[in-house]
């Protein structure tokens, strides 16, 4: 980073979480320099995040999807719908809500996601962040509820966090 990033004007957060972030979708809603995309479980709790729901400046993308979803076609949605958007949006900052509990052997869901799929959207939300942010990107933590899953599913997060 070249220096103290102030002024920052385009902000993203890309959630790849279980659950839909309705919280910060509402949030962004009405907001035309803020982005979000979520991809989610659904039909799931809290039960939101239709395709349909853009947001007041076409700066929302929700990709629901259908139970038993697997890598392949997680990473087709985020190719076709996510990654496209997020790059048009050119953002300043990309800040990643890192949800786990996708992982195949996670309890509270029905997705079959692996630590090798987190690597790759985690190496895809980078390359954005490389061409329009100066690299800027913060990720948090989310959900996951199988430990040892949790924990290979982080490891590999951070592994591609670190190879910037």
């Amino acid at each position: 980073m070249r220096g103290k990033p102030t002024g920052l004007k385009k902000i993203a957060v890309v959630d790849f979480d279980v659950h839909h972030g309705n919280g910060t979708q509402d949030i962004f809603w009405d907001e035309p320099d803020l982005f979000f995309a979520s991809s989610h479980q659904y039909p799931h709790y809290p039960g939101t995040g239709a395709t349909e729901d853009t947001g007041g400046h076409n700066n929302v993308v929700n990709v629901p999807l259908p139970p038993g979803t697997g890598g392949g076609a997680f990473r087709k949605a985020f190719e076709r719908d996510i990654l496209p958007a997020l790059d048009s949006f050119a953002p300043e900052l990309i800040l990643v809500s890192a949800g786990f509990d996708a992982h195949k052997d996670d309890p509270l869901s029905d997705m079959g996601l692996e630590e090798d799929d987190f690597f790759w959207v985690t190496r895809q939300i980078l390359s954005v962040a490389h061409r329009h942010a100066d690299g800027r990107v913060v990720s948090a933590l989310e959900g996951g509820y199988n430990l040892r899953a949790l924990g290979a599913s982080a490891a590999a997060h951070v592994k591609a966090l670190m190879k910037g």
